[in-house]
């Protein structure tokens, strides 16, 4: 698993760097103002498009990829490209400018006015904009204050930019020679997302044929949705791992929710268990047995497949305790080999309790509530307290889902107190 995120890690520079050669092959020294305008601004297009397709590529649900990379960490990747892509167009956009308005000897405004009357420009122009949007609806101050499918609107422009940029490179310099590149690397892509995006999806939804069976109470704002459907087995959805959920029911049809599985699949169901915070979680204590359900899926890396050591410590705080229960009772291991520790503000936050305890005594495995406020003086996960929990911390693995707060703090706290980075493995479902 961790060589799968080498490899793409290392991959995305490695494109770059290639986009890099392709750009020295077809650049013609000079000293002249214009032209080293212009060769900047061909330098930073061809990057700012090489990054577009590393964007759209990161968000194909590629199986391998996510399974191997992790959804979360794949996201946070996508977020921090977006920033660079976005800089190299307003780059590119402001050399090409100045170039083209020393090589006309007019001003920057005439330079615009004149640049607009080329259609590839101006789709350019459109493309950036459009990009500029999804990143302006990505800032983490904005998107607390814009609605899910407001902001989900709004990414799906980027199709729509790419494909003007597309068209824009084509009418690029030198196409002769790199034309080839764009063209084969802009094709894979499309073929990626069309498949995992569109395809694989409306084929699960016709072979698993999934429905509502059950929604049940767990606990205060907490509901369990058990799903019923047809060749469960063949969607290989391990414990820890999680789907995108559409139920096909008004106010919920038009939205894909990533939960995690809270058990392990069985025959001829599956089961999520969701808090109910916004407003769609509220919805889905209203589901109706027998509505139709479509799952993608499964995503996430944090399966039995990342454990490195005999003994496991599992840490989950709030809705993180779903992937943790699953894992709980599935990772292999005898008595001793399993902790799970679960972080919550008070006895009746506890989820799955019943199970939970069940599980621990069937397995001879370690279970501890930690309680409390957040802001309380005693942190139950500050270095010194998991070290008296868990006297051996250092020779486990460690699970740690909860809310990205807790789990940044208890990640750090993991690493003070000797824990190697290698043997931390975490999944954040706030994305």
């Amino acid at each position: 698993m961790r060589d799968a995120a080498v490899r793409v890690r290392g991959g995305m520079p490695g494109g770059a760097g290639a986009v890099a050669l392709l750009w020295a092959a077809q650049v013609r020294p000079s000293a002249r103002l214009d032209a080293l305008f212009a060769t900047a601004a061909h330098l930073t297009g061809l990057l700012a498009g090489y990054g577009v397709l590393v964007l759209l590529f990161l968000m194909a649900r590629v199986p391998a990829v996510e399974h191997g990379v992790g959804a979360d960490r794949l996201a946070r990747w996508h977020a921090a490209g977006g920033r660079h892509v976005l800089l190299l167009c307003f780059g590119h956009a402001l050399f090409a400018l100045c170039g083209y308005a020393v090589h006309e000897g007019v001003d920057v405004v005439s330079a615009v006015r004149e640049l607009f009357g080329y259609p590839a420009v101006a789709a350019a122009f459109a493309a950036t904009a459009l990009f500029a949007a999804v990143g302006a609806t990505s800032v983490r101050a904005v998107r607390r204050r814009v609605g899910h499918e407001t902001w989900r609107g709004v990414h799906l422009l980027v199709y729509l930019a790419a494909s003007l940029a597309f068209g824009h490179q084509l009418a690029g310099p030198d196409l002769a020679l790199a034309g080839w590149f764009w063209a084969l690397a802009h094709t894979t892509v499309a073929v990626l997302l069309v498949w995992y995006r569109a395809v694989v999806p409306v084929r699960q939804a016709l072979r698993h044929a999934l429905r509502v069976a059950e929604v049940r109470v767990e606990g205060p704002g907490v509901v369990s949705v058990v799903v019923y459907g047809e060749h469960l087995a063949e969607l290989r959805a391990e414990p820890g791992q999680f789907l995108r959920w559409r139920f096909l029911q008004r106010r919920l049809w038009h939205t894909a929710l990533p939960f995690s599985l809270s058990a392990p699949v069985r025959g001829h169901a599956l089961r999520i268990t969701v808090k109910a915070l916004g407003g769609h979680s509220r919805r889905i204590r209203r589901l109706r047995p027998g509505t139709r359900v479509i799952a993608t899926g499964p995503f996430g890396a944090l399966t039995a497949a990342r454990r490195t050591r005999p003994k496991v410590l599992l840490i989950a705080g709030g809705v993180g305790i779903t992937p943790m229960r699953a894992l709980f009772e599935t990772l292999p291991g005898g008595p001793g080999d399993l902790t799970l520790l679960y972080r919550a503000g008070a006895e009746e936050h506890l989820v799955l309790r019943s199970e939970l305890e069940a599980i621990a005594a069937e397995r001879q495995a370690g279970l501890h509530y930690l309680l409390g406020s957040s802001d309380a003086a005693y942190q139950p996960l500050a270095p010194q307290a998991l070290l008296a929990l868990v006297p051996d911390l250092t020779e486990h693995d460690v699970y740690l889902c909860g809310p990205p707060g807790m789990a940044e703090a208890t990640q750090s706290a993991l690493l003070r107190a000797g824990v190697p980075a290698g043997r931390i493995h975490s999944e954040c479902f706030s994305f």
